[in-house]
């Protein structure tokens, strides 16, 4: 016999592990906004490259904003770990060049 259960109290499914999601190491793609404005693109590269210094800074991609005030930046590095990107995220978030890291 099987036992009805009322739908407010379904039992939850497990959330899922977040170690799972990414399987290491991997390429990922970071992306910062800030102001354009002088000194942006070196400060982020030094940030990145602090977290994994295997990242090539020729490979930093740069999108301008439709009026030229920010500037969008993708930076994908070789991730070697949860904490390594959330130290990275951390410094980022952190900065007061940042206004969005993705």
């Amino acid at each position: 016999m099987t036992e009805s259960v009322p739908p407010g109290d379904a039992p939850s499914a497990p959330a899922p592990d977040r170690t799972e999601l990414l399987q290491f190491p991997t390429d990922f793609p970071i992306k910062i906004m800030g102001a354009k404005v002088d000194g942006f693109v070196d400060a982020m590269t030094a940030v990145v490259s602090r977290h994994a210094p295997d990242f090539d800074p020729s490979t930093l991609e740069l999108r301008p904003s439709r009026q030229g005030t920010y500037l969008g930046l993708t930076a994908t590095i070789r991730a070697t770990s949860r904490a390594q990107l959330d130290a990275l995220y951390l410094e980022l978030t952190a900065h007061p060049m940042v206004k969005v890291v993705l």
